[in-house]
């Protein structure tokens, strides 16, 4: 199975695989230099051929496993968030975007993706880019946002949760940030 950003997604990585973890609260932040933060994490869950595929197969190195794929595949997402590690749980958020395998290895990748988040006192979009390693934890720059997170900046860390599984699971831990003019304007 391939993996993926989320891989965060940031794909998102592996020492706590059977815990059942939960959401971590939100922790929002006014600092005394006007710079707004927010903390919190979530739960992507990715099962191939029903929220991710492989579109592009690529052209050397390991085959399709949970954490490989071959050099120069082209795998695209769109995975719900959710509050805790259990698909089940509450869904406040989708991921949606691409991956390609840039690592010989199969176990890194170059990933873009869109998060729409619908959270208790926040709505809109994060958009990250960067370099992604399937079974380590990955930080992600945040390069943009929409709704309430317009002008955010800041980093996602995925990190792996069960790569076991038919629907693998990213913990996705964002750390946000506002600049002082859109602090003081909300």
């Amino acid at each position: 199975m391939a993996p993926t950003l989320d891989n965060y997604v940031v794909a998102i990585l592996i020492l706590l695989f059977a815990l059942p973890w939960k959401a971590k609260s939100m922790d929002s932040h006014h600092h005394g230099n006007g710079v707004k933060s927010l903390h919190f994490a979530l739960f992507q869950h990715e099962t191939i051929n029903k929220t991710g595929y492989i579109v592009v197969n690529g052209v050397a190195g390991p085959g399709v496993s949970q954490s490989t794929t071959p050099f120069g595949t082209i795998f695209v997402f769109q995975d719900p968030m959710t509050v805790a590690a259990n698909r089940s749980s509450k869904v406040v958020g989708v991921a949606e975007g691409s991956s390609i395998t840039s690592g010989m290895d199969g176990l890194q990748s170059i990933s873009v993706a869109k998060i729409s988040l619908r959270l208790k006192g926040h709505k809109g979009s994060i958009s990250i880019v960067g370099g992604t390693h399937n079974i380590k934890p990955s930080d992600h720059p945040v390069v943009g946002g929409t709704g309430d997170f317009l002008f955010v900046q800041g980093y996602v860390r995925s990190s792996p949760v069960n790569l076991h599984a038919l629907t693998v699971t990213y913990k996705i831990e964002f750390h946000l940030y506002w600049p002082p003019f859109v602090a003081k304007s909300s």
